[in-house]
């Protein structure tokens, strides 16, 4: 793309952790930014109020559950009804409910799978259209380390994010015709209000694995994301990851 200068991008999941972060780091760098939300209304309105302030006066905030294939439809379809195209896509939502598979509920499967897997399909079929008729794109889907190692009690999370690796290579082969590229991000273990929560003892345990010794920042996740659709034209179908070596 070159420039972040009044292009339009789309953030699933915008309204607080990581994707919040990307937002900042966007439109700190002149990008036209959609935060998306399902619930975190309050959030999300204080996000774009910021994002005003700092560099993307025309930013706006978007409700719709991504899990649900009609709601992100609509969230593509407003977003091209306000600005008029759309030039890059980032598939953040997500969330997790963990448990080992002997106390997993069909239920806490399906909602995990629906939110972080099925609601990238949903949104990249419905951009992919305008992307082909733009000539251009680009769609990054968050995915994780977990997806790639495994991690006990989260047999959900880590099919969802496995696959969403072999979601974006698929889109991938089929969207480079049309210059349209197709990345994933893997985070290890990031600082988020989802980590705080984790007790003391487990996180002791969780550094100790972590060649690099720390927990990586949002912001290292975002400018990963910058990079990708400012520098990363003759990227597609990779996947990065920012993990502290964690899986390597």
């Amino acid at each position: 793309m070159g420039s972040l200068e009044e292009a339009v991008v789309v953030i699933t999941g915008a309204g607080r952790g990581i994707g919040r972060a990307i937002a900042e780091e966007l439109g700190r760098g002149g990008a036209k930014v959609v935060v998306n939300y399902s619930q975190s209304k309050a959030p999300a309105e204080d996000l774009v109020a910021q994002l005003q302030q700092n560099g993307s006066p025309e930013s706006v905030a978007i409700q719709a559950d991504v899990s649900d294939a009609e709601q992100a439809a609509r969230l593509i379809e407003d977003t091209v009804k306000h600005f008029g195209r759309i030039d890059a896509l980032v598939n953040n939502a997500g969330i997790n409910v963990d448990r080992t598979m002997k106390k997993m509920s069909v239920d806490d499967w399906n909602k995990v799978i629906q939110t972080d897997l099925n609601s990238c399909f949903y949104t990249v079929k419905a951009a992919q259209s305008y992307f082909i008729q733009q000539g251009s794109g680009t769609i990054i889907n968050i995915s994780s380390f977990v997806g790639q190692a495994g991690n006990f009690g989260q047999a959900n999370y880590a099919a969802a994010k496995a696959g969403i690796i072999g979601f974006t290579k698929v889109a991938a082969l089929e969207l480079a015709r049309n210059n349209i590229t197709v990345n994933a991000i893997c985070p290890g273990f990031i600082e988020t209000d989802m980590f705080s929560k984790v007790p003391d003892n487990v996180k002791e345990s969780i550094l100790k694995r972590i060649p690099l010794g720390r927990t990586g920042s949002p912001q290292e996740v975002a400018r990963a994301v910058r990079y990708l659709i400012v520098d990363g034209g003759y990227i597609t179908g990779q996947t990065l990851n920012i993990n502290g070596g964690i899986y390597m």
